[in-house]
């Protein structure tokens, strides 16, 4: 089993990914800001800022795996979100491990060759243009720019994933590239991503690479 320390582990896909490694055995550590009402069984809390470097450093290098689970919102605008996740690879590289990412469906494409949807956001409320076009930057440009010492993972839910649209666990997904497995607006609850997330943590077959995740 692998020690999985996961950044952001209380929030909607953090939560259900810190759920489903810790019910597969695997010891999970879940850093976040806030500790959760109904903490997870055999789960490590750990409570501070993924801003702050020296919070970071412990969990990490005590991993096997890091999860990134952070969103461009709330105490987290566009430019930390970024340079957060500058922090987390530097620090994940450092310690040898591999860096896996909960990614936003915006960077993923309708079709091959096909622009990227963050292209073209006119349908979306443009106060979160920011943070869609934050999240796309993490696969597009900074996780590219790692050294290539680093094994990255991206991993893009459905269009149609969120808090305000949980789904139902089918207990089934489908596995994509960038090219989005349900490109017309497709959902994924919280539990079947963690289930495909977890299934890629533990198989490791990809590596520096974007994969999406559907029903």
């Amino acid at each position: 089993m692998s020690r999985i320390t996961v950044i952001g582990g209380t929030g909607y896909a953090g939560s259900a990914i810190v759920a489903e490694a810790a019910a597969r055995g695997h010891r999970v550590t879940a850093l976040s800001r806030s500790l959760p009402g109904a903490p997870i069984p055999n789960v490590t809390y750990v409570q501070g800022d993924a801003t702050d470097e020296a919070t970071l450093s412990a969990p990490i290098e005590g991993a096997d795996v890091v999860v990134g689970a952070l969103a461009p919102r709330g105490g987290l605008s566009a430019h930390t979100f970024r340079d957060a996740y500058r922090t987390i690879a530097r620090l994940a590289d450092a310690a040898g491990v591999p860096l896996y990412v909960v990614g936003g469906a915006s960077s993923l494409r309708p079709a091959p060759g096909a622009d990227r949807f963050v292209t073209d956001l006119s349908h979306i409320p443009a106060e979160l243009h920011d943070e869609i076009r934050a999240g796309a930057a993490l696969v597009l440009v900074d996780l590219p720019a790692t050294p290539a010492t680093l094994d990255w993972v991206f991993v893009s839910p459905a269009l149609r994933f969120g808090a305000r649209m949980p789904g139902e666990r089918l207990g089934r997904y489908r596995l994509g590239d960038d090219v989005a497995v349900q490109p017309d607006g497709g959902a994924i609850s919280a539990a079947d991503y963690a289930l495909g997330f977890v299934d890629l943590i533990e198989k490791g077959d990809h590596h520096r690479a974007q994969v999406n995740l559907g029903h």
